[in-house]
């Protein structure tokens, strides 16, 4: 795998040279047998390798893969949301993109922000709420809401300042999303009425059409009464609905049912009366298009009326310490049902939550679930560098806790009060295990591993203790020569800095006799 560093100099070829002497154009031209040197990673990484010269080749003594450097959470937006463009880590290269929830539009002229060597790049976008036009009526018309600067999801109710007139077009109009609003202004118009069909019966002396007040006369059919009542002409057509009763012995009698329409503005509740000694049932024949419904843990936040017809808008709010947060609007449709009110409930929100030595994230479209990861030095327990807990019934699915990472290692979690630590290479654990007491886990240490290996063979000679793997930075050894021979040099030889001091050598006992007896000394 080829690793992103930077070599002063040459680079790599340093790794292959066989001279006598080492040759690295760092500072001086060449280096001595035993000398190192230190390589960095290229800008926006992290890691070491250190070079050893021996016997003319370069050496890799110490080793810590170049990593992408990390990032810390880019920054969240007021009603807007980021995701990474690619991959899952906020690494050295990655991009983050921000977009705006619906009814929000971004004011920043940049939308993005890349991981940098010194940190994220740029300033959080912004994010602001779309706004619509200012409403302006004529003098018969009133208009009640934020008329002046709507916002998305604001909504214009109008009435006519004369009682004799009437709203000609919506009388509620919404600011949507795309800045504008959901129908034009409207006018006001004269109060009139047309001269309704009659099934079984007339109108007397018609008229192209009534004024406000104006009654309705007409007569039935042989066979057929009037309703009781006298029509008048409304606001919303007339007051009652002319109709003609059977008046033959079939329509006298008790459980007789019959079609019937409702007024404009009001809605059937059954699709046939029938006939009782009350009189016709159900009661009432004709309702209000929709009624507020209650659901609990919530007022109206907005669009409060006493009747609620077609394309009626209500806002709901949460009470304090109840999710969601923001405020849910529902609609009232042409059947007189509310649009948007399925699965729609305030549960009991979980405690605010913080995380010692971390931080959190939530995401707009599921408030339930929150993400966490740890601050530099350290991480989740569950052994992760990030991860996760759900709000369900008013409390947390798990304690979301940081624990202090090892540097140049790892931790391996046993259980929530043991976890054991493994190190890098190059690197030795102090201990084992770790263990968690009083709500404090102990602190893991991973040291430099400087040690020896197998001591230098010496002919005709044993060392006084079991051979070992490796032998720890600092260990002696005893060298001891077989029957008649002797010792020269230090017997005792020590490990210093990975390397073995120098050994003694064992002489035949008989050369030495020799020496003596036949030279003088």
């Amino acid at each position: 795998m080829r690793v992103p560093v930077k070599l002063l100099g040459f680079g790599f070829w340093l790794f292959f040279l066989n001279c006598a002497r080492c040759q690295e154009p760092v500072e001086k031209a060449s280096y001595a047998d035993g000398e190192t040197v230190k390589v960095n990673c290229i800008t926006g990484y992290i890691g070491l390798y250190r070079l050893k010269c021996e016997k003319g080749e370069w050496k890799k003594s110490i080793e810590r893969p170049c990593a992408k450097k990390k990032c810390s959470n880019p920054g969240d937006t007021p009603n807007g949301d980021f995701k990474l463009k690619e991959g899952t880590e906020f690494v050295f290269g990655a991009t983050v993109v921000y977009t705006c929830k619906k009814g929000y539009e971004m004011t920043s002229r940049i939308n993005q922000r890349t991981c940098r060597a010194q940190g994220w790049d740029n300033a959080v976008p912004v994010c602001e709420v779309v706004k619509c036009p200012a409403i302006r009526t004529d003098w018969e018309v009133t208009a009640s809401g934020n008329t002046e600067e709507g916002r998305y999801g604001d909504v214009i109710h109008f009435d006519c300042v004369s009682s004799d007139k009437m709203i000609d077009g919506s009388s509620d109009i919404h600011c949507k999303e795309t800045g504008t609003w959901s129908d034009a202004v409207p006018k006001c118009k004269v109060i009139t009425c047309a001269a309704p069909v009659i099934p079984n019966g007339y109108v007397v002396e018609p008229r192209p059409e009534y004024q406000k007040d104006a009654t309705l006369k007409y007569k039935c059919n042989e066979g057929f009464k009037p309703r009781e009542g006298i029509p008048k002409c409304a606001k919303f057509g007339w007051t009652l609905n002319p109709e003609c009763d059977g008046n033959s012995p079939l329509y006298k009698k008790l459980g007789a049912i019959k079609s019937y329409s409702c007024e404009t503005g009001y809605r059937k509740t059954a699709e046939e009366a029938t006939c009782t000694r009350d009189g016709w049932t159900p009661k009432p024949l004709c309702a209000e298009m929709c009624a507020a419904p209650n659901i609990p843990n919530a007022d109206i936040f907005r669009g409060h009326q006493q009747k609620y017809r077609i394309d009626s808008r209500i806002e709901y709010k949460c009470h304090r310490g109840f999710e969601p947060e923001e405020p849910f609007e529902i609609i009232c449709d042409y059947q007189g049902q509310w649009t948007g009110l399925t699965g729609r409930q305030c549960a009991k929100s979980c405690p605010d939550l913080s995380v010692e030595n971390g931080f959190t994230h939530s995401q707009s479209s599921n408030k339930e679930e929150i993400f966490y990861s740890c601050n530099t030095g350290y991480k989740p327990f569950t052994g992760n560098w990030w991860d996760s807990v759900t709000c369900s019934k008013g409390s947390w699915s798990d304690e979301p806790r940081c624990i202090r990472d090892v540097h140049h290692g790892k931790l391996i979690h046993r259980d929530r009060e043991t976890a054991e630590v493994e190190c890098d290479p190059g690197f030795i654990s102090t201990e084992p295990f770790i263990k968690c007491t009083n709500g404090r886990w102990e602190t893991p240490v991973c040291k430099e591993d400087v040690r020896c290996g197998i001591p230098p063979n010496v002919e005709n000679t044993v060392i006084t203790s079991k051979p070992e793997k490796f032998y720890p930075d600092g260990s002696s050894l005893t060298y001891i020569c077989r029957s008649s021979y002797f010792i020269s040099g230090e017997r005792t030889v020590s490990c210093h800095n990975g390397t073995w001091g120098k050994t003694p050598t064992c002489q035949d006992e008989g050369i030495l006799k020799y020496f003596k007896t036949s030279y003088r000394f």
